[in-house]
């Protein structure tokens, strides 16, 4: 068998890829001023932009975008009556969490095991150097033969949808025949996926009050209505007793048609403890890609270490809903709101506030780029066959650019299989992976071009 020069390349251009993987990663550049400055967000856009100038890319721009964020874009022309791909990224990054968590400083990539462990290292810096090492080695195996543009968003973690907005106050920009979104993964380590459905995302605050101010539990305990009980209580009754998300006027019962995920396999990815049990009702599949989900991501009380024994006066959490393709974000929203103000108890004041949105997505995998997709996976991964697979996070831009340029093919690929642990401490990236995926993507173009010249 001929060995391939695609893949010869990027496996010597691996540990260059390491090296600039830990720049990268060691920019704190989650894009909210009050977790890390936005200084730091605003190095990591300089360092994306710099590397796209290296790569001899033309018109490079750090974009100032509506939501106060950064983004990046360059273009890399290509030969003439080429089709033209838009490659995405996103430099930003969740909150490390608990950094006490980490076995090694979430800032620092760090190897171990055979990984390589650090926040953004597959989501979604690692997609951004899986993007580069494609192009590397199409330039040193005769070249790109495509019109490429890349954008590198900088607030996608946040949801508040500067890049979304920026792109349809200037829709010329981003415009392609197809787009390839580095920022989501295979099903697991070694088995070639795309993603054909997102599900959407609405993010809520609610505050609960009850009181004028705090009081002596003591004293008025029994009695004075306590605005911590009163949130738990409207926290609670967005679950039915097996776990099921219940949000009053939404449907929770679809069904997923397409690849499997047995539940002894998510228990061990989702790291599940002995003697748990899965909260839900249908397929792991239907639960996760197929149905709404809603999770409090965050709320305010008071510590264990110093509290007091104080009746709370009020309270306030953070509430994300996952909505599955085929349910509308802003009616969701709405049923949600509603529902929050419907189950509050005992006339406790409450206010919503929707913070957050992106939409469902579904994507057309009968397409000519899935075709050559299809074909590249196959170069990247020798012996194993293209998957189908759903995702339940959101990337709210992919509606905005398929509403935007209808005519384009939206591919899905990425680095954040499940051992990655993305969002989580200790989130890391498989080296093997970045290296098979970046042989895909490099074939991709390639296997494109023809197409397009066919």
């Amino acid at each position: 068998m001929t060995a391939d020069p695609i893949a010869g390349t990027v496996a010597s251009l691996m540990p260059r890829a390491r090296a600039e993987l830990a720049e990268l990663v060691a920019f704190r550049s989650v894009a909210d001023p009050a977790v890390f400055p936005k200084s730091e967000c605003e190095a990591a856009a300089a360092w994306v932009a710099d590397a796209l100038r290296t790569e001899g890319f033309q018109d490079v721009a750090v974009l100032d975008t509506p939501d106060g964020s950064q983004s990046v874009y360059g273009l890399l022309p290509g030969p003439e009556g080429a089709p033209t791909v838009l490659l995405y990224a996103h430099y930003d990054v969740q909150p490390p969490l608990d950094e006490a968590a980490w076995l090694s400083p979430p800032f620092e990539l760090t190897e171990r095991d055979g990984r390589w462990y650090g926040r953004g290292a597959a989501d979604c810096k690692g997609g951004f150097l899986m993007h580069l090492l494609a192009l590397r080695a199409l330039k040193a195996n005769g070249g790109v033969p495509v019109t490429v543009k890349v954008i590198a968003e900088g607030s996608e973690e946040q949801g508040t949808g500067g890049l979304e907005r920026y792109a349809e106050a200037h829709p010329e920009l981003l415009t392609a025949d197809t787009i390839v979104i580095g920022d989501t993964g295979n099903f697991r380590v070694g088995l070639p996926t795309v993603t054909a459905t997102l599900r959407g995302m609405t993010l809520l605050r609610v505050r609960v009050d009850t009181l004028e101010g705090n009081l002596h539990s003591g004293q008025f305990g029994g009695a004075a209505p306590d605005g911590l009980a009163a949130l738990i209580r409207v926290l609670d009754s967005l679950r039915a007793e097996d776990g099921s998300t219940r949000v009053d006027g939404l449907a929770a019962d679809a069904v997923w048609e397409g690849l499997d995920y047995p539940e002894a396999d998510f228990r061990k990815d989702a790291r599940v403890l002995d003697g748990v049990g899965l909260i839900g009702d249908g397929s792991v599949s239907d639960r996760i890609w197929a149905r709404p989900s809603v999770t409090v991501i965050g709320i305010d009380a008071p510590p264990v270490v110093g509290a007091t024994p104080s009746i709370q006066a009020g309270a306030r959490a953070t509430v994300s809903l996952r909505v599955p393709p085929g349910q509308d974000t802003g009616e969701a929203t709405k049923l949600l709101t509603a529902h929050l103000e419907k189950h509050t108890p005992w006339g406790a004041r409450v206010a919503v506030e929707q913070i957050g949105q992106g939409a469902a997505f579904r994507a057309d995998t009968s397409s000519p780029a899935y075709t050559a997709m299809a074909e590249a996976m196959r170069a990247g991964y020798p012996g194993q066959d293209m998957q189908t697979a759903g995702q339940g996070g959101s990337i709210p831009l992919c509606n905005t650019l398929a509403a935007l340029y209808p005519d384009a093919e939206i591919l899905l690929i990425g680095l954040s299989e499940p051992a990655a642990q993305i969002h989580a401490v200790n989130e890391s990236v498989s080296p093997e992976e970045l290296e098979r995926l970046s042989v895909t993507e490099a074939h991709f173009l390639v296997n494109y071009a023809e197409s397009k010249r066919g």
